[in-house]
């Protein structure tokens, strides 16, 4: 999914104090994606950039989409990053600039490694259903990888899961009490949908930051009341984490390593330095190859031309791009 962001700027360094228990409430902001859809952003997070290498965290819906198109995400690029798309409700068109065109169904992790740079866009199909409720996340990608030309979208039907009493976990990527996604990671990091009736108690990474988003229900987490879409962060040096619901809730857990490459985010790029932005954003509204031929484009002699419905980057913010921290 795109950011339609044009000052969404970020510089992420080190760990930033979050090696020690916390507790911090990240609330959503509404941002509105296209002319006709909101989402509730908690990551980045005016507190808090990064939860791992989890640094991307769009939560939306449920909406009501009979009888309207829909989600309508144009052609456009990402570098340095993974999208993780895990869908509640509804089904999304997913195409890319590998040659990928495929649905998105609830319950389907779908990732998609952009390494060095590459394209897609995410539509509703013409007989969608009523209701679309979903998130989408980025997972930054370390300096190791993130040049790299093996990009790849890959969709995961069958997700380990933990099943006992109060819980129903279901692992998208990364490892919970045993259980392990085959999903590719590229640093430490944990994902998990927790389907929640009571009280519970998830045994963690002590060397993780963790933090849970309420997607639906009414829930706590250690004690703070979360909101839909709040995400209470909990730091690391934790080897328990204790969960109440009244009734029936469904959260998410996002937990890693914290991340301590410094990386540069704006609109859909992750970089390192202001000048890679500046060279990604010229070279996608240019038509260059490094993304592939999007869908909706032509290639011509190793340039694309852009279709009526490419989505090209905004002007670059007049400052130059700055460190500011993990944290403020």
């Amino acid at each position: 999914m795109s950011n339609f962001e044009s000052t969404l700027e970020i510089d992420c360094t080190g760990r930033g104090g979050a090696d020690a228990p916390v507790l911090e409430l990240l609330e959503p902001r509404s941002v509105l994606l296209g002319p006709r859809q909101e989402v509730r952003r908690v990551l980045p997070h005016k507190l808090r950039r990064m939860i791992g290498a989890w640094c991307f965290v769009d939560h939306y819906g449920p909406a009501t989409i009979g009888g309207q198109p829909g989600m309508r995400v144009a052609p456009h690029p990402h570098t340095g990053l993974q999208t993780v798309s895990w869908l509640l409700e509804e089904e999304v068109h997913h195409r890319d600039s590998l040659g990928s065109d495929t649905m998105v169904v609830p319950g389907e992790l779908n990732l998609m490694t952009a390494g060095a740079g590459i394209a897609h866009s995410e539509d509703s199909p013409p007989d969608h259903s009523a209701t679309l409720h979903g998130l989408q996340l980025w997972v930054a990608l370390p300096e190791s990888i993130r040049h790299s030309a093996s990009r790849d979208f890959t969709q995961y039907q069958d997700l380990p899961s933990i099943q006992r009493d109060g819980l129903r976990a279901t692992v998208l990527i990364g490892e919970l009490e045993g259980a392990t996604s085959a999903a590719t990671a590229y640093t430490p990091i944990v994902g998990a949908e927790l389907a929640v009736e009571g009280d519970v108690v998830l045994t963690l990474r002590p060397d993780f930051e963790h933090g849970v988003l309420l997607i639906d229900g009414s829930a706590s987490v250690e004690g703070q009341e979360l909101a839909a879409s709040e995400i209470a962060f909990v730091g690391s040096d934790r080897d328990r984490l204790h969960l109440s619901t009244q009734g029936p809730a469904r959260l998410l857990l996002l937990g890693g390593e914290p991340f301590d490459e410094p990386i540069v985010m704006w609109w859909n790029f992750i970089g390192r330095t202001h000048e890679e932005i500046v060279e990604y954003r010229e070279q996608w509204n240019a038509g260059r190859d490094r993304f592939g031929a999007a869908p909706g484009t032509r290639p011509t002699d190793g340039v694309a031309a852009a279709g009526p419905e490419r989505l090209l980057a905004p002007p670059m913010p007049a400052m130059r791009l700055k460190s500011r921290g993990r944290q403020r």
